[in-house]
């Protein structure tokens, strides 16, 4: 709980907008299990991508773990690929996908 706790607590500051915050807050003054399973751990990269629910949290679907993916994602092809590659970025039908889309660009 507390591990979750901390990292809960560093959502309720900046850099992090008033929104995200103010929910982060919500769940630190609860400290039930909504607060654990949004906090506990990173959300995971897997075959299918990131895949979650979606709300405030390491562990969620969200513009700060998209961002946070989208950044590991570029240091690895400026690493691993040929000067001069690129990349394609695209977005579906799914919710927030055409915001999550502009956060990875």
């Amino acid at each position: 709980m507390e591990f979750a706790a901390q990292r809960a607590y560093n959502w309720t500051q900046p850099p992090y907008d008033e929104a995200t915050q103010k929910e982060a807050g919500a769940l630190l003054e609860e400290r039930g299990e909504a607060l654990v399973e949004a906090f506990y751990t990173d959300l995971e990269f897997g075959t299918g991508g990131l895949r979650g629910l979606m709300g405030v949290g390491t562990n969620r679907m969200n513009s700060y773990t998209v961002a946070q993916a989208t950044q590991g994602l570029a240091n690895y092809i400026l690493e691993a690929a040929p000067r001069g590659a690129s990349i394609a970025i695209a977005h579906d039908s799914r919710n927030n996908s055409p915001a999550f889309a502009r956060v990875a660009a």
